[in-house]
């Protein structure tokens, strides 16, 4: 049981404005990481703010996505990564890291990472969605902050894990 969880939360298009990681070793979590990015141009579609309140004022000194890259590297190279909805999340991380020129093989990650939103719809969840899975399962959720949403998607990963044992 040891895999690396992670959320984004974007600004426009691929682009971020936050990254929440959390690793898990043995069940436990042993790391957490997150921060703010400032987007291409600081630039913020309105839809988006709605969604998690971020602006570009509270990323106009915040670090560039390149400038972020090797806290992410290390916390993903090698390991089995999971998201709430990989479709959306993995191709988010691809993108990125071809905008600023890293190449995504150089993470040695899985083609397809593991994601709670198929697993749980799987199960029966009906919405499936974090907000609903964390409700209906008594998962503390800050939705749409990062890092809390990379926290639940551990627990539910975790949890997953568990009961298939």
């Amino acid at each position: 049981m040891t895999f690396t969880a992670i959320d984004f939360e974007t600004a426009i298009c691929h682009h971020i404005c936050s990254v929440g990681i959390v690793c898990v070793e043995n069940g436990i979590i042993v790391d957490e990481y997150l921060s703010l990015v400032r987007p291409p141009d600081n630039y913020y579609d309105r839809h988006t703010i709605q969604v998690h309140g971020i602006t570009a004022a509270k990323t106009a000194n915040a670090p560039t996505f390149d400038q972020v890259y090797p806290e992410i590297e290390k916390r993903l190279k090698g390991r089995m990564v999971v998201a709430h909805n990989e479709s959306f999340d993995r191709p988010v991380l691809q993108k990125l890291m071809a905008d600023y020129g890293f190449d995504y093989a150089d993470l040695d990650l899985s083609d397809q990472w593991e994601c709670t939103y198929r697993i749980y719809s799987s199960k029966g969840f009906s919405p499936a969605g974090l907000g609903a899975c964390c409700e209906k399962l008594g998962i503390t959720l800050n939705h749409h902050e990062a890092l809390s949403d990379a926290r639940a998607c551990a627990e539910l990963y975790r949890r997953y894990i568990v009961n298939q044992l």
